[in-house]
């Protein structure tokens, strides 16, 4: 597949996120709050945070993005 970027990505469907992401994606970290489990991925030129529920034990959502707050949690990360 191509290189997509973070907004062809954003428009794909979930399903279609989620394969991309679980396929293709490199696992970085994970960080744990609470109930939730945070897993960053790189995907392309982009990261991908998955937020996952343990207590549920069900996948509550995901985040595309290049820089900003969300990325802070992963500080340790040697990029």
């Amino acid at each position: 597949m191509k290189v997509l970027t973070l907004y062809q990505y954003k428009l794909l469907s979930d399903h279609e996120q989620y394969d991309l992401l679980f396929t293709q994606g490199d696992f970085l970290d994970m960080v744990t709050a609470g109930n939730s489990r945070f897993a960053v991925y790189a995907l392309f030129r982009f990261f991908v945070e998955v937020e996952y529920n343990s207590k549920e034990n069900k996948i509550i959502g995901l985040k595309s993005f290049v820089t900003g707050e969300i990325m802070d949690k992963y500080s340790k990360l040697k990029l």
